[in-house]
């Protein structure tokens, strides 16, 4: 627990300190290996492994030995994979000079003499070049081997101490030889006290560092109360003052004073109590964890505070009530004051060696105190869920109160059976998380408002892709402070760590990560200058050519490939990297992907052809697939047209190449208007032809030569028909000339006379008096007799009397006309 809590104060505090173990014997130092530029020594290497066996092989090995031995062999591994690069350069020089002497002869076949002789020297001499190699990466697998056998050892006692059982700190059995244990601490503080006080010297020095102690007690308590309370205070009146840019940034850094302050008071106030020279043995280690412990509940309520704000902004993380904030910076106080207690407790009397049965005992109230406060911590989160829509963070949130009220409820009921550690390996890393996830939260919101001020922008500042990437990248940071607050080693961190810089292997070619940053590198520093290269060519050199647009776009946009493949290239190069080993793979997966990807590589191709051949260029007028419009853009894929109603289509650059494309506007803007025209049967057609040639030729866009053409091309049912064909200038202005040759049209045809027929329809109808019985029968009334010299109508006869009157002839049907025009 007391190197849990030192790690997360290293962290916050921003503080750093040496993990690995030195040995001060002259054995261990003579087993070191070798500085950079010096051979190896094998047999301090074989010294070194054979007591790093015997080490992991005795079981009553101490766990700091192990931790001891582990780095040394460390050492040794990162300097044996070094070494297995050695006399490299020279070793490739001689495989070319065997290359170059050609294949050894087969079995019954001779060769020159010299050849042979010197083939028989490089090969011996390649031989000695490789010895140091090997031998070094057959020690090299010794040592990692080691290496992984006390890891292996190390988590297992690890995991031994967590489920050790402990005695029941609810048995009241135990409670007496807990309460022996309580008083025995008490008493030695009380004896170290008493014993420096009748020493005459102590007390000498006590009175002369009297002035000191009072400067530093007086200091403690102005930075412990005073100055706190005055900080918080006007971090507050930042926070509820004017809407300022940046007023959150400053009021959360002025913020920090109330942490850093205390904590130098706690300082001077262990320095007051160490001047003084009255602690002793156990005193001391009290004192020493003063400031740790007071740094927590600082820490603690500082987080608190942030967490849960007097005054609640509007896009707050967690929007709760007035008394439920009050309630979250309480338990946040309560929270620090856990893990403080148990650093104070652990420093009193880890060290005197109490039984097992009086440490549960002592560790139980804290351990049950802190379960307590997890489980209104995990209800005050889940309250936070009530208050707003179920967005992605407060569900997280909502998931983690869950888990903090599990562990709430786990860690006590562990520790009432016995097993104690276990218990505190659940609720001391618990809280410890929650202040780290309290932190990062605080640190993206910081980091937000500090965007806001550099863009100048209060809405998009926070939620900008800068802050966002930046912290991610701090949550990544995160995570081995996470493992380390959870139990691991720093030595399993390091492992982990020396395997991702050590890459994977496919085949005879190694990756690391070393060369895809080399690899990253000066691919972006070709792309960079590629597109350096492209913009010059675009708005310098190509516009003082006679080269159309067209013509530049393509160029510019081969440099670009030319000069992407080129930056790949050279890349690969610079990091090292042998890709003939992947040539098997990389044959076999373009099999499946070929046909998995042939439409795409269909299109890139035909994109290459189009801006090769430029049959289309952008700017032209294009008709493809019954889509009409001006191309924009041609990329590796595809092509983007603007339709004439400002719709973008995305045509494939294969159906370019494949199908039929009409470009209106590539080799030439000219291009043939046809204007049908009718007119009114009985109109004098010459008159009508030598009108519409007018009209054609006034327009000024016609070409003359050939001159437009007036055809009479034929009779409808409504109207002669007539065509006019000109061949216009540039045809993009087609749908001008054809709206104003119409006008003209009309204006010339009214004021000549001449009419310009509309669609209609005549109906007549026979046997109208038939139809009129018919309806009349239908109607219900009575049907007149046939007589006169009318037409019979065929009807049967009428069953009325004949006195009968008859009815009224039926009306007229008019004659119906149907009109369109």
């Amino acid at each position: 627990m007391t190197r849990i809590l030192r790690w997360l104060a290293l962290v916050l505090a921003l503080a750093a300190t040496p993990l690995a173990a030195q040995d001060a014997t002259g054995a261990d130092t003579a087993l070191q290996p070798a500085e950079d530029g010096e051979a190896l020594n094998y047999d301090d290497w074989e010294r070194m492994a054979e007591r790093a066996e015997a080490e992991v092989a005795n079981r009553n090995s101490l766990t700091e030995r192990l931790e001891e031995i582990r780095g040394q062999l460390a050492k040794w591994r990162a300097a044996l994979l070094a070494a297995q690069s050695a006399n490299s350069a020279r070793i490739g020089t001689v495989r070319q000079q065997l290359d170059a002497l050609g294949p050894a002869p087969a079995e019954g076949e001779t060769e020159a003499e010299e050849i042979s002789k010197r083939r028989q020297e490089l090969a011996g001499q390649l031989v000695r070049l490789q010895a140091p190699g090997i031998a070094a990466e057959e020690a090299y697998r010794r040592a990692n081997g080691l290496i992984a056998e006390i890891d292996r050892t190390q988590r297992d006692r690890q995991a031994d101490q967590l489920l050790q059982l402990w005695p029941s700190p609810v048995n009241p059995a135990n409670w007496p030889e807990a309460a022996i244990g309580l008083s025995d601490t008490l008493l030695r503080l009380w004896d170290e006290a008493a014993t420096a006080w009748t020493d005459k010297r102590a007390r000498a020095e006590f009175f002369d560092n009297m002035p000191l102690i009072l400067v530093l007690l007086v200091v403690a308590l102005a930075l412990v109360v005073y100055v706190r309370r005055w900080v918080e205070q006007f971090s507050e009146r930042l926070l509820s003052g004017a809407s300022a840019r940046g007023r959150d940034l400053w009021g959360l850094l002025a913020s920090t004073g109330g942490v850093i302050l205390p904590t130098l008071g706690m300082v001077a106030l262990s320095a007051a109590l160490m001047a003084s020279g009255m602690p002793g043995e156990i005193g001391q280690s009290i004192i020493a964890e003063l400031p740790l412990a007071g740094f927590m509940v600082f820490a603690a309520a500082w987080l608190g505070a942030r967490a849960f704000p007097l005054t609640q902004a509007e896009d707050a993380v967690l929007p709760l009530p007035p008394e439920r904030r009050a309630e979250g910076r309480f338990l946040s106080v309560l929270m620090g004051l856990i893990p403080a207690a148990e650093a104070l407790r652990s420093a009193a009397m880890d060290a005197q060696a109490y039984s097992d049965a009086t440490t549960a005992v002592m560790s139980f109230p804290i351990l049950l105190t802190g379960g307590l406060i997890l489980l209104r911590v995990g209800r005050v989160l889940r309250k936070s869920r009530e208050q707003a829509d179920r967005s992605y963070v407060l569900r997280l949130l909502f998931l983690l109160a869950r888990g903090v009220s599990v562990i709430g409820f786990a860690g006590p009921v562990l520790a009432a059976f016995g097993y104690v550690q276990a218990a505190s390996a659940l609720i001391y890393p618990a809280i410890l998380s929650l202040g780290l996830i309290t932190l990062l939260f605080i640190l993206q919101r910081m980091i937000g408002d500090a965007w806001a001020l550099i863009v100048k922008s209060d809405d998009k500042g926070r939620d900008a892709l800068v802050p966002v990437l930046v912290g991610f990248v701090m949550t990544l940071a995160a995570l081995p402070v996470f493992a380390l607050i959870w139990g691991a080693r720093a030595a399993d961190l390091t492992e982990l760590w020396t395997r991702f810089s050590g890459g994977f292997q496919i085949g005879t070619t190694r990756i690391s990560p070393t060369n895809f940053m080399v690899f990253a590198g000066i691919f972006v520093i070709g792309y960079m200058l590629t597109r350096l290269f492209q913009g010059a060519l675009r708005n310098t050199i190509l516009p003082k050519t006679s080269m159309d647009q067209g013509g530049q776009t393509a160029l510019v946009a081969g440099v670009g490939y030319v000069g992407i493949f080129l930056a790949a290239l050279v890349a690969v190069r610079s990091a090292g990297l042998d890709l003939s080993g992947l040539a098997i793979v990389a044959g076999a997966l373009s099999v499946g992907i070929g046909f998995g990807l042939q439409n795409i590589v269909s299109n890139f191709i035909s994109g290459v052809i189009l801006l090769i051949e430029r049959p289309v260029s952008e700017g032209d007028w294009i008709e493809v697939g019954g889509v009409q419009g001006v191309v924009k853009s041609i990329s590796v894929r595809s092509t983007r047209i603007q339709t004439f109603d400002r719709n973008d289509v995305i045509v494939p650059n294969a159906d370019l190449i494949t199908g039929q494309v009409t470009n209106w506007t590539r080799f030439n803007l000219s291009g043939r208007l046809i204007v049908p025209v009718g007119v009114d049967f009985g109109s004098d057609t010459r008159k009508v032809e030598r009108i519409l040639r007018e009209i054609a030729e006034a327009q000024p866009l016609a070409i003359l030569k050939p001159p437009p053409i007036v055809a009479l091309m034929g009779f409808s049912a409504d109207a002669i028909q007539f065509e006019i064909r000109l061949i216009l200038r540039d045809v993009n202005f087609s749908l001008a000339v054809r709206s104003e040759i119409n006008h003209r049209i009309v204006e010339r045809f009214a004021a000549e006379g001449i009419e310009i027929p509309f669609s209609q329809t005549d109906v007549s109808l026979r046997n109208v008096e038939e139809i009129a019985r018919a309806l009349t029968i239908l109607q219900g009334k009575p049907v007149p007799k046939a007589g006169g010299g009318g037409p019979k109508s065929g009807l049967p006869k009428p069953t009325e009397p004949a006195a009968a009157k008859p009815p009224p002839p039926p009306e007229p049907v008019p004659n119906l006309k149907d009109e369109s025009g």
